[in-house]
């Protein structure tokens, strides 16, 4: 599992023109999903963004989590995070995982998350094309992949 973890002051997702969710203060979570991720790469990940210091305390450090600021989340599904650009010029998708084992593991993710959290998250629509705005605060950007958790 690989994710792009924003943080925001806010973000929206619209397909074909509407609103589908929006946030304010917190975090913005674009997450691929590939065949070899489990159940484990699920809890492991959430902890890992439930703890990340990357709000600013009342002196501007980066010092406290998503929880201690009460913040929002929103996770959007983006298999293009596992593109292969190995040879030529045309990203490889292989590593990707199909839907059938995608769907069910983001809904999952999604789930642990809002639990961990302790509030709803919010999501695009797994497929949908999709467009995405935010306001990356700081601007803050973190890369989190399960397969290298050192």
């Amino acid at each position: 599992m690989r994710a792009v973890i924003q943080r925001v002051s806010e973000a929206s997702v619209s397909i074909e023109g509407e609103i589908k969710s929006r946030i304010n203060n917190g975090l913005m979570i674009l997450l691929g999903i590939e065949n070899a991720d489990t159940g484990e790469d699920i809890e492991w990940l959430s902890r890992k963004i439930m703890q990340l210091r990357i709000f600013d305390d009342a002196e501007g450090v980066m010092n406290l989590s998503i929880v201690d600021v009460k913040g929002e989340a929103m996770v959007v599904s983006q298999f293009t995070l596992h593109a292969s650009t190995k040879k030529g010029n045309r990203p490889s998708y292989i590593y990707a995982a199909k839907p059938g084992i995608a769907v069910p593991l983001y809904d999952q993710f999604v789930k642990q998350l809002s639990f961990d959290l302790n509030k709803p998250v919010q999501t695009g629509e797994f497929g949908a094309r999709m467009d995405i705005s935010l306001i990356n605060e700081g601007p803050v950007t973190i890369i989190i992949d399960t397969k290298n958790k050192k």
